[in-house]
């Protein structure tokens, strides 16, 4: 039998949903440490204000916050280091093509655990405007109603 796909979630950027447009998703590997592993197995990390940065021809995340492992002592690292992302060289020119147009960036959308490996998806996005935000928030009130509405009757 072949085995289910089995994801558990670590942290979620729902912020970025609110702000952007997301145009475009990639899946990526991250280097990490065993004491940042382990914390984040404990489900301590924060993508709220993290972002993508491409130097070179490697992705690196930034501001993304692990929390000190409680049993690392010494071997803890810093909790918001640059920590570079594992994408095929396809992606990061796609993602660099992406960001050079105006009003792109790459955006973080959540972490969770691929198999065993961390894995992060992160976005090409196009950032909205306040008349954008707005419409949305609308749009989710409205079929928010519909449903109630649709409950209620049943």
């Amino acid at each position: 039998m072949a085995k289910e796909k089995t994801d558990k979630l670590i942290s979620q950027n729902k912020k970025a949903f609110h702000e952007y447009f997301i145009e475009e998703t990639f899946q990526a590997g991250i280097s990490l440490s065993g004491t940042e592993v382990k914390s984040m197995r404990a489900g301590r990390c924060n993508l709220k204000e993290s972002y993508i940065r491409i130097e070179g021809g490697s992705a690196f995340i930034e501001g993304m916050h692990i929390s000190p492992y409680s049993h690392g002592n010494i071997f803890n690292l810093d909790p918001v280091r640059k920590r570079r992302l594992l994408l095929h060289r396809r992606e990061i020119n796609k993602l660099r093509a992406g960001v050079t147009q105006d009003g792109y960036t790459i955006v973080p959308l959540k972490a969770y655990f691929s198999r065993c490996y961390v894995k992060i998806d992160i976005a090409l996005a196009r950032g909205k405007k306040l008349y954008d935000k707005r419409e949305t928030a609308a749009k989710k009130d409205v079929a928010r109603n519909i449903q109630r509405e649709f409950a209620q009757r049943i």
